[in-house]
């Protein structure tokens, strides 16, 4: 029976998501598609959703062995001379362009990248800046951000930090469609982190996206260095997009204040988007608009980060990046029992904004397991509003949220709590392929598993664009 619109209009329901890939893409690419995802699909029979129960880790022991394996406030030696490039990470930054950061214990180590086509033929050279900052008795090592480009894309690049030490080399986000997502959250440090790393690295995948909570260092600084650590064979070889979530905060009223560590290690495209703060950005690959909200930061219609939202959905030209897709920490669209409602406020405020900017896709973590619901908006079905993802199950500390509220919502169509990370493989400018793979110990099992289509060229553009420019001009 079809279920009420909650304060919704009603659209052609050919903009929803559609169960099937479209009939017009050949059977061979499909079949290719199918073969080359991470992971299996679930075995016949087997627990799905719901009524799947995590088994226990193999190895307990390790799950909390970066928490305990260090004094708080020391830092952890990893390389033998202080000169060599640690916790390196790329992102993007700006067109054609991408940041590399790292980090040395040596603060004479100059802020410079040589980078080229060829191995160890570095034809190019970039000047950056460098930064450092000391919280409570810890002091960070002097953290390098250079900016390199204008490169190719979909092309690897070799590169040298700082003038020595090892080559790393990365590879450019493609130009146009296809472009492959992948996509984690509360990452944090725990041997289900590295099986979630692991299942990553075994996929194709131009760029990594991840919506708040990186290191779970909570105050204990050492273990930022032992997350740059950890994230550096992927991170140093495909961008990561990241935002900023709850355990980022590491403030201390009247003596620190905020993100201090998260924004002098993790530097996005803020100045290149617009935006005045870190914790809020936008950045365009292949076809994608794709925004970074803060959910710790202001976000109401009077705030900075609201002004500058309008003033970015306002530039966007859908015909250049038809797909529109929104990340943030704490999910809208939540049937856990995990952080409920603390996501309302900031719906209240933005999601009548980016319903009218037609959002194809928003994406949030925080609660500690997966959910996926069908397009909605003010809590109704409605097929103009945005597909919810939540995939705060990276592989943290804190454990799973394993209990929901039933019966399920009738806007949710599905949910686990398990570890786990997700792929969006975007095939051309309407449709896009969305699976999660379950981390279940060394497998990584595909359990959800479905074809997106894109509100682009849909009657629901057409219909919205006088709502849409009303809420942009109004003060």
């Amino acid at each position: 029976m079809e279920q009420p619109l909650a304060a919704a209009r009603r659209r052609p329901p050919a903009a929803a998501a559609a169960p099937a890939p479209p009939r017009i893409l050949p059977l061979l690419f499909l079949l290719t598609l199918a073969l080359s995802s991470c992971g299996a699909a679930a075995a016949s029979g087997a627990p799905v959703g719901e009524d799947y129960v995590r088994p226990p880790a193999r190895n307990f022991g390790a799950q909390r062995k970066a928490l305990l394996g260090l004094f708080p406030w020391s830092k952890k030696k990893t390389s033998s001379s202080a000169s060599d490039p640690q916790q390196v990470h790329v992102s993007l930054s700006g067109e054609k362009h991408m940041r590399i950061t790292w980090v040395t214990d040596d603060n004479s180590v100059p802020s410079v990248v040589d980078y080229g086509t060829k191995a160890s033929t570095y034809t190019s050279s970039s000047h950056g800046e460098s930064t450092s900052y000391s919280y409570l008795m810890y002091s960070s090592g002097k953290i390098h951000h250079v900016v390199i480009g204008p490169l190719e894309d979909n092309t690897i690049y070799y590169y040298r930090c700082g003038g020595q030490g090892s080559e790393f080399q990365l590879k450019t986000p493609p130009s146009q469609f296809p472009l492959s997502l992948a996509v984690v959250g509360d990452l944090g440090q725990t041997s289900w982190t590295t099986s979630t790393l692991n299942h990553i690295k075994e996929c194709e995948y131009d760029m990594l996206l991840l919506p708040g909570d990186l290191s779970y260092a909570d105050f204990m600084q050492h273990l930022w260095d032992s997350f740059g650590t950890l994230v550096q064979p992927l991170a140093s070889t495909r961008p990561w997009m990241v935002t900023q979530g709850n355990h980022e905060k590491e403030s201390i009223p009247f003596f620190k204040s905020g993100f201090q560590s998260y924004n002098a290690r993790w530097k996005m495209p803020y100045e290149e988007s617009g935006s005045k703060s870190n914790l809020y950005y936008s950045f365009e690959v292949a076809g994608v608009h794709a925004i970074m909200l803060g959910s710790y930061t202001d976000y109401d219609e009077s705030s900075d980060q609201y002004a500058w939202l309008k003033a970015d959905l306002a530039n966007i030209d859908r015909k250049r990046t038809p797909w529109l897709i929104v990340l943030f920490h704490v999910p809208w669209y939540n049937s856990n029992f995990a952080h409920q409602g603390e996501g309302d406020s900031m719906m209240s405020a933005m999601e009548p904004l980016l319903y009218a900017a037609n959002v194809d896709i928003m994406i949030a973590g925080h609660v500690h397991a997966y959910e996926r619901s069908g397009r909605v908006y003010k809590g109704g079905l409605d097929p103009c509003g945005a597909v919810h993802i939540t995939i705060g199950d990276g592989g943290n500390r804190e454990g799973l949220a394993q209990r929901y509220h039933n019966p399920k919502p009738f806007w949710s169509v599905f949910r686990e709590a398990s570890f786990g990370h997700g792929e969006l493989k975007i095939v051309n400018s309407t449709h896009a392929h969305w699976t999660w793979h379950r981390n279940d110990d060394e497998e990584p099992v595909k359990t959800d598993d479905v074809w997106i289509n894109s509100l682009y060229g849909s009657q629901c553009i057409q219909d919205s664009s006088p709502e849409f420019r009303k809420i942009l001009m109004s003060p």
